[in-house]
């Protein structure tokens, strides 16, 4: 709408307004209004200029530039005071929705408003007539709402469209052509006779204004017809050219239309002409040319057509009305009179004439009437009834019969009257003729005067091809089918209510309103779109009661579905206090459903979660509260549902029932008080007091008083010797002395060392080395043990001989040895060889060298 005023301003600045000083001061400044960046101000600056210069009566040139300087000033302080911009979409949103809950109309509804009223409101007119104008403005401004009667889909500004110049319904191009083909067709295919000879109209699928074929469109043109396929343009109008619509007004008044190319009817001519009043008598004034006739509230006073009486009625345009007064008139004829209305001053009386005629015989038999009665219809020539012969006679005698035959043609229109000349009418045809029927199908002998049907029903189908006839004797012309045709519209709600026709059913011509939630607001749209269509924006506010505990809902407008979740404040009374909730309304909160179905196996999917509606219960109360700690030591805020005495956080530090530690709980206490109480700490640590030297285990008592108990556990201990485990007293191993110590971890066991001469040691089990008093005899043997003595004190050593035989099995052995070399190196040798037979000296030489070479060592 902003675009359409813009683009119209400097059109209507050149080629509709005389320039004068007001003029010149516009033409000026609209540039800079064209530029202004609020939509709203620039659009009723043009607004006020074009109503003001282009529709108003003739004004001096100073006090039009006088208002229109008011008007700017005050639109100039409404911009200081709320500035507004038009480069986002959603702040004309937000201001719409301001404009809606104030109660004011928008800013297009306000400027659609203000263009159309100011046709008429500046004389008084009527705006009723603007009605159509309007209502196909606001059509095309909404997306979607133009639908196509048709195909009963939408019309998008880039299809090619026809608008019907009687209803002015838009219709798709290729829709309207196959209606108008299938329309013509339908009509000239009813009669074989007059098939494709004639061309027949079609009709407008809503207003049934007839076109004729010619008439079929076949180009798209924008609304006024000037332009071929326009160009959509996203700052014009769909489907319009955005030049002057330039069309003639209807009705034709000399004037065409200022507006730019626009859908639906031309407005009442605006133009300022200079008309007298209906009755001519005042002077002319200044009046617009769509409402030039006007009242001059005197008497009209012209004479009626009675010629006694004048018209009592105020100014009035055409004919008076007939005079309402009575009078005394006489008939036609003149012989009666009566009392009668003047508006209708000629009437006729029930008596005959009774004049007498020229012939002087006879008189006038007419009922009454004006002029002369004319003469004797018995006068001059007259013929026999048959009309064969004639005869002058005079009036006063009657014309005697001929006696011939008749012989006028009978209704039957193919035999002669058969009877002698006579007076009156023939009678009816009575010969018997040979007659077919009406269908053809049949013959009997029968009288001339009667028509002949057969039995026989028609089984054609009639013109709308559903309903055979069944008329008997029919002569193939089979009249229209009577039937309702009953079939389902394409709205899919109602049922034809045509005669039964051929080919497809009208578009639904009922209208349906498409309402919002509320039912305040509605939109008319054609039957079967109401559930493709979208609801119009509602302008009330929503009227469901509330769902939760507060008394109103918050202010929203009107809408489908379930309303927004509350925000208002909850301001519930918490429980255990007297404070108020401050969270937001929780009576209705949706959490994540934890129920869910389980699955069948692994080829189905999960399901989306599901969220149900609870109510939560009000948080904790958390308003602080000052309170003092136990100790009374510092007073600090504290939140409400957690209230009550409270540690300051100072360790306790009484001497606990122990008498060994402090209490460490974080439990202030009061600066008298010096014992432990009951609510310090019970002591549970284990004893730490300080063990008697040499013993191990700590004290198995918690934590007491005064000395701990002598410790009565065992020790393991390994005796002197190392074989025997000793299980002794804790107490009896650390009080003992150097040689109590020594007696008790003694197994009292011979002890198991030997001493350097090889007999074991002969005391008990002790501690330190063993005493070298061995006193025992023993064999002493030489190292290759072939010398044995009884001594104690001297070593026996191997002598010469010893030494001999030790070379000699020093020897054997390097022999044996050479000889097992060479015994390996023959592989292939047969073990057939029989070894001999070993001596005692190969036998046992292994042992005798051992001693010798422990000898040679030493």
């Amino acid at each position: 709408a902003d675009s359409y005023w813009i683009k119209i301003a400097p059109q209507l600045l050149h080629q509709t307004v005389k320039l004068h000083t007001a003029d010149s001061y516009w033409i000026k400044i609209t540039p800079q209004l064209l530029q202004s960046d609020c939509k709203t101000t620039r659009c009723r600056f043009i607004l006020d200029y074009v109503l003001l210069f282009s529709f108003s009566p003739v004004l001096s040139s100073q006090s039009r530039f006088d208002e229109i300087r008011k008007s700017n000033q005050a639109a100039a302080q409404r911009l200081a005071e709320k500035p507004c911009s038009s480069s986002s979409e959603e702040e004309e949103e937000e201001e719409d929705d301001d404009d809606v809950e104030d109660g004011r109309l928008g800013k297009r509804g306000t400027i659609l408003q203000s263009t159309l009223t100011a046709y008429t409101n500046h004389m008084g007119g009527d705006v009723s007539e603007l009605e159509r104008t309007r209502r196909c403005l606001n059509e095309v401004f909404q997306s979607g709402a133009i639908t196509c009667l048709i195909c009963i889909a939408s019309v998008k500004r880039t299809q090619a469209v026809w608008s019907c110049v009687g209803c002015y319904c838009i219709f798709h191009i290729p829709c309207i052509q196959k209606w108008a083909k299938d329309s013509i067709f339908l009509v000239s295919s009813v009669t074989d006779e007059d098939f494709g000879k004639k061309e027949h109209p079609w009709p407008c699928p809503k207003c049934r204004y007839e076109y004729s074929p010619q008439q079929t469109p076949c180009r798209y043109y924008c609304y006024c017809g000037k332009e071929v396929d326009p160009a959509p343009d996203p700052w014009l109008l769909p489907h319009s050219c955005g030049q002057v619509c330039d069309r003639e007004f209807k009705p034709p008044c000399g004037h065409r239309c200022l507006l730019l190319c626009h859908p639906g009817p031309c407005p009442p001519c605006p133009k300022m002409v200079s008309v007298s009043c209906l009755c001519g008598k005042a002077a002319p004034v200044p009046r617009r040319c769509s409402n030039k006739g006007w009242n001059c509230g005197k008497t009209c006073s012209r004479t009626l057509p009675c010629r006694i009486h004048t018209c009592t009625h105020t100014c009035h345009a055409g004919v008076c009305e007939p005079c309402p007064r009575v009078s005394v008139q006489k008939c036609v004829c003149g012989r009666s009179s009566a009392q009668r209305q003047c508006a209708s001053p000629l009437w006729h009386c029930d008596q005959a004439c009774g004049r007498p005629l020229p012939c002087g015989n006879h008189t006038c038999e007419r009922v009454c009437h004006a002029g002369a009665c004319g003469e004797c219809p018995r006068a001059g020539n007259r013929t026999c009834p048959c009309g064969k012969s004639k005869c002058a006679l005079p009036c006063t005698a009657d014309v005697p019969t001929c006696g011939d035959t008749c012989d006028k043609k009978l209704d039957c229109g193919l035999h002669s009257c058969s009877m002698r000349c006579h007076k009156g009418p023939c009678e009816t045809c009575r010969q018997a003729v040979t007659k077919q029927c009406r269908c053809e199908r049949h013959t009997k002998r029968m009288p001339c005067h009667k028509e002949y049907l057969c039995d026989s029903k028609c089984n054609k189908t009639r013109s709308c091809n559903r309903h055979p006839c069944k008329r008997k004797c029919c002569p193939g012309n089979c009249p229209p089918c009577d039937l309702s045709c009953g079939r389902m519209l394409g709205c899919r709600n109602h049922k034809c209510p045509s005669v039964c026709h051929p080919g497809s059913c009208y578009p639904c011509p009922e209208v349906v309103q498409v309402k919002c939630a509320c039912g305040s607001t509605s939109l008319s749209v054609p039957c079967g779109r109401e559930k493709s269509t979208k609801p119009p924006r509602c302008k009330e506010l929503c009227r469901n009661p509330p769902s939760c505990h507060h008394p109103s809902r918050e202010r929203h407008r009107c809408h489908f579905g379930t309303c927004p979740v509350c925000k208002q404040v909850c301001q519930l009374p918490l429980p255990g206090c007297t404070h108020l909730c401050p969270a937001p309304c929780h009576d209705q909160v949706l959490l994540k459903s934890n129920q869910r179905a389980p699955l069948a196996g692994p080829w189905e999917q999960p399901a989306a979660p599901a969220f149900e509606c609870k109510a939560l219960p009000c948080p904790p109360c958390q308003v602080p509260i000052p309170t003092a700690c136990l100790g009374e030591h510092e007073v600090s805020p504290v939140q409400c549902h957690a209230r009550g005495p409270f540690s300051c956080g100072r360790p306790c530090g009484r001497t606990l029932t122990c008498s060994n530690h402090s209490c460490s709980l974080e439990l202030c206490r009061t600066v008298d008080s010096l014992g432990a109480g009951k609510e310090c700490e019970h002591c549970e640590e284990s004893c730490s007091k300080p063990r008697p030297s040499g013993c191990p285990h700590p004290c198995t008592l918690p934590c007491h008083r005064g000395n701990c108990p002598p410790c009565t556990q065992m020790i393991r201990q390994r005796c002197h010797c190392k074989i025997t485990n000793l299980y002794i007293e804790c107490l009896k191993l650390t009080a003992a002395d150097e040689e109590a110590r020594k007696l008790l971890t003694s197994c009292k066991n011979q002890c198991p060392k030997q001493l350097r001469c090889g007999h074991r040691c002969k005391e008990l089990c002790h501690a330190g080395d063993c005493v070298e008093n061995c006193s025992q005899r023993v064999k002493v043997k030489c190292p290759c043990k072939r010398i044995k003595k009884v001594d104690i004190e001297n070593l026996v050593l191997c002598d010469d001989i010893c030494k001999k035989l030790q070379r000699k099995y020093a020897e054997a052995e390097l022999e044996a040895f050479e000889k097992r070399q060479k015994g390996k190196r023959k592989k292939n040798r047969r073990n057939t060889e029989v070894e001999a037979e070993e001596g005692a000296w190969l036998k046992y030489r292994k042992y005798l060298l051992v001693p010798v070479c422990v000898g040679l060592d030493d």
